[in-house]
């Protein structure tokens, strides 16, 4: 699955629903997008990374890109999560892991990999980091960092 979804690549369209309702990446063309996958609500590591893109808001609006998160629980735990921690991305529900495995990160235990992937305003994948082991995530300022690098709008 790792030559899924690569950078080049057109970003494969989908629509999952999410805590601030559906959303279909490709209604999304004419923007950057920010596709934050994630292992796990409530989970320790999801958790600070989600809490720092919280204490980072400015940071992150400052991206000038649509970021979501997605992850494979379901919408009520979705919204259990942003509440519980005040979290101000919204979250999609890929419960079935048919977004994880379009983009090359299902994994058998964890269900969804950690990555940051940058998708530009045609659709494209520009940019693209899997997290290993997962045990890290991409700052708001790395993610400020990647968008910079791409080429201008």
């Amino acid at each position: 699955m790792a030559n899924k979804a690569q950078v080049g690549d057109s970003a494969p369209d989908f629509e999952l629903p999410g805590t601030d309702g559906n959303f279909r990446l490709s209604e999304h063309r004419g923007e950057r997008v920010v596709l934050l996958f994630y292992p796990g609500d409530n989970t320790p590591v999801c958790t600070k990374q989600f809490c720092s893109y919280r204490d980072d808001s400015e940071e992150i609006k400052a991206l000038g890109a649509t970021v979501v998160g997605i992850s494979h629980q379901d919408l009520a735990s979705h919204e259990e999560f942003i509440s519980s921690n005040s979290l101000t991305i919204p979250l999609l529900a890929d419960v079935d892991k048919k977004v994880a495995k379009l983009y090359g990160l299902s994994a058998p235990v964890l269900g969804t990999r950690r990555a940051a992937l940058i998708v530009d305003e045609e659709g494209v994948i520009r940019y693209r980091h899997v997290h290993a082991l997962g045990l890290s995530f991409q700052s708001a300022d790395q993610l400020g960092e990647a968008l910079a690098a791409l080429p201008p709008r």
